[in-house]
């Protein structure tokens, strides 16, 4: 690739040799960094592609009649001790309603347009004008059963599978693991983005041309940070999160406000990077609220919105005539932009609002479209498939290298999706990513699992100096339930941990696999693989400090039981809040589930009412609490001894009656009585209650240990695999 100076000096063209839009690796070889741009020359990067405007191979994402409408409850009137100012509409981009008792309410309505390769399409307009409504039509996060009107590439439609290969959305939030650095960060996006034919070399030699080129190479090292942790600026945080959806180099890149919250500066080296990676062959559509006029200068296509309605689509250097022509002429020293935005703002406030302006906009695009068709019908139009193809073929990566799979439908999306594969990497090493991923970030805040280690050695510690060598008798079996049932149940609270564990990780979770960078079974594995370290390491602390403190039975056959029925317990007890932690989506309401749930459990153990007592019409809940099987379990293992332990002898089965007061010898003439009437010899030293009885009386004779043990296990099974479908049908991140 050479670069090629042209006679106008204020345009620098970059030719590749392959006769193609050079793509981005090849731009970050070439391209200063955004840091040593002048902010002051009215310069613009423009790719000369065979010495015409369009590539051999262009990409047109083009849209039609895009009508989108939601349905709104109506408003209360209450008195005005009792209104507040809840805004019941959808996000900011709904327009504001014409009355308070409409009941469907119109976010875009008839919008078109369209966007090509090494250009920026940007959308313009106030807040609730649908700025992010029309960013979320084009990129597939709105129901195709709510969305109206035709969107297409190279004349096919799009479908959601094909765009998922090749495009990337950066959200308006900046969502990163705040303890990873910068270069880590884009390092494991590569992983995920980058096909495994890539060497790991390669692909670190890509995030470091990367880092350069979004002019974060000071702030390489340093972790993202967040609220508790000092970390990057934000702009800096913003271009990251730009980085790490276009390492694969997407042939459509959509973003949502990447300029909010930023200073002009970081704003335009934002604007600049987008520009880049535009020149790279690829679709950029960003919404953007007010741009300055540097910021002006990079962007090619606007589109500005009012209450879902285009009041203006056309390059910037169109903006004054088409407003001169509408009988508001742009003074010549004043932002283009914001007198255009303050324009529409004041008729949005007239009586007859900005309908007249939509209908100029219509006339005005009847006339240009006519001469546009002029200049571009000498163009041959190139299909979807064979742009793909050549895209790459010169290095962009896309999603993967050629699958070199086929498929019997003769469409050509079908053809150009088969070209490439749908994830970039086989489900193992995405695995090993995820867990790479989210070990690293764990590491560095060693205070979460010290806390839990903490919380379960006191547990431990507490129940061990208060059942301490428990003995023999009635009062001990008593003791035994009790700690039995509080031990257990406590390894299932010290679980709620989780919640916002992946509360926190979820939208990070939706980005990601919105976009296909790795499956969603990869994470549900990945995760409920790494955790089963810590909660051995939890269950043997647990475990140690308890079984031999109060004494209980079975040696250590008895002690390998009782550690791995706690390791089950933790198990189901993770799997169950990991659940529960992708039906909810607030920490304080998971916690309050989660504790109300696993008191319910606990109630219907066999703990407090033995299952014999339990009414007809609660018995399912009997059997489907996570606390009954572990329960059970243990209480096998330490009554259930061969040769059995005798745990009432004598005169102690008058203990825990009126009797227990009375002399030791009246017992034993009650007990030489009751032998005579009986027919049975009884003394002090015979053995009444034994392991088995104490089984018995509680319910327990159903399952056997090992089974209880199993059991368990599977709990935790089913409630990965419950965890895994609300990821796979609830977290789509679109709207309905």
């Amino acid at each position: 690739m050479e670069l090629v100076q042209l006679p106008n000096p204020t345009a620098t063209r970059i030719r590749s040799r392959t006769g193609f839009s050079p793509t981005l690796g090849e731009l970050l070889k070439h391209v200063e960094d955004a840091q040593n741009d002048n902010p002051n020359a009215p310069t613009q990067h423009v790719l000369d592609l065979n010495s015409t405007p369009n590539s051999s191979h262009p990409f047109v994402l083009s849209f039609a009649n895009l009508t989108y409408s939601v349905k709104v409850r109506r408003k209360m009137i209450l008195s005005p001790c009792f209104t507040s100012n809840h805004d019941l509409l959808p996000e900011n981009d709904a327009t504001d309603a014409k009355t308070d008792n409409a009941a469907t309410k119109i976010l875009l309505n008839d919008i078109s347009g369209e966007a090509r390769d090494g250009e920026i399409m940007a959308v313009l307009g106030a807040s609730g004008s649908g700025k992010s409504t029309l960013i979320d039509a084009l990129a597939d996060r709105i129901s195709k059963e709510s969305l109206k009107g035709s969107i297409t590439l190279n004349g096919d439609v799009l479908e959601s599978r094909m765009l998922k290969v090749i495009s990337a959305y950066v959200m308006q939030d900046d969502l990163l693991f705040p303890m990873l650095t910068v270069e880590e960060t884009l390092m494991f996006s590569a992983e995920f983005r980058l096909p495994r034919s890539l060497s790991r070399s390669k692909k670190k030699a890509r995030v470091h041309a990367l880092i350069d080129q979004l002019g974060l190479r000071n702030a390489a090292t340093t972790v993202i940070g967040d609220e508790g942790h000092r970390g990057v600026s934000g702009g800096e945080r913003r271009r990251v999160s730009i980085g790490i959806d276009i390492i694969h180099d997407p042939i459509v890149l959509f973003l949502d406000e990447p300029t909010s919250g930023l200073d002009s500066t970081s704003a335009f080296m934002v604007v600049k990077v987008l520009q880049r990676i535009a020149q790279s062959g690829s679709i950029v559509i960003m919404s953007i609220h007010q741009p300055s006029y540097r910021i002006l200068g990079l962007l090619d296509r606007l589109i500005f919105l009012s209450h879902g309605q285009t009041v203006f689509s056309g390059s910037p250097a169109s903006l004054p005539p088409f407003f001169s022509e509408f009988g508001h002429p742009i003074p010549e020293n004043e932002n283009r932009t914001e007198f255009a935005l303050d324009l529409i703002r004041e008729l949005e406030e007239a009586p007859g609002g900005t309908k007249g302006l939509v209908d100029f906009n219509k006339q005005w695009q009847l006339k240009n479209k006519r001469i546009s068709e002029k200049t571009i019908s000498g163009i041959p139009k190139v299909s979807l498939k064979d742009a793909i193809s050549a895209s790459i073929s010169r290095g962009k990566l896309v999603s993967g290298a050629p699958a070199g799979t086929s498929t019997s439908n003769d469409s050509t999306q079908l053809a150009a999706a088969s070209s490439v594969h749908k994830f970039a990497n086989p489900l193992w090493i995405e695995m090993a990513v995820i867990a790479k991923r989210s070990l690293t970030n764990s590491r560095r805040m060693p205070e979460l699992f010290g806390i839990r280690l903490g919380a379960v050695l006191v547990t431990g510690a507490i129940l061990a100096t208060m059942f301490y060598h428990l003995d023999n008798s009635p009062k001990g079996v008593q003791e035994r339930l009790g700690f039995f049932a509080f031990a257990m149940s406590t390894t299932f609270y010290t679980c709620a941990e989780a919640i916002p564990v992946f509360l926190q990780e979820r939208y990070i979770f939706m980005r990601e696999t919105a976009y296909n960078a790795y499956r969603r079974s990869s994470y549900v594995l990945a995760h409920s693989i790494i955790s089963v370290p810590s909660l051995v390491f939890l269950s043997f602390a647990f475990a140690a400090t308890t079984f031999w403190a109060v004494g209980l039975a079975g040696g250590t056959s008895g002690f390998l039981f009782y550690f791995l029925t706690i390791v089950a317990s933790f198990w189901a007890g993770s799997s169950f809040v990991t659940f529960l932690s992708g039906v909810v989506s607030h920490v304080m309401l998971g916690f309050t589930v989660v504790v109300a749930i696993l008191a319910y459990f606990l109630l219907f153990s066999g703990f407090f009412i033995s299952r014999d007592r339990i009414p007809p019409y609660w018995i399912w809940f009997h059997y489907i609490s996570l606390v009954k099987y572990p329960y059970e379990g243990v209480l096998q293992n330490e009554f259930d001894l061969n040769p059995p332990r005798c745990f009432v002898r004598g005169t102690q089965m008058f203990d825990s009656t009126p009797l227990m007061e009375v002399p030791e010898a009246l017992k034993v003439e009650l007990l030489k009585s009751m032998s005579k009437t009986l027919g049975i010899n009884i003394t002090s030293s015979t053995c009444v209650i034994t392991g088995a009885d104490v089984l018995k009386q509680q319910g327990v004779t159903q399952l056997s240990k090992w089974n209880c043990l199993w059991i368990t296990l599977a709990w935790g099974f089913f409630f990965r695999f419950l965890f895994y479908l609300t990821l796979l049908f609830g977290s789509k991140n679109r709207r309905r």
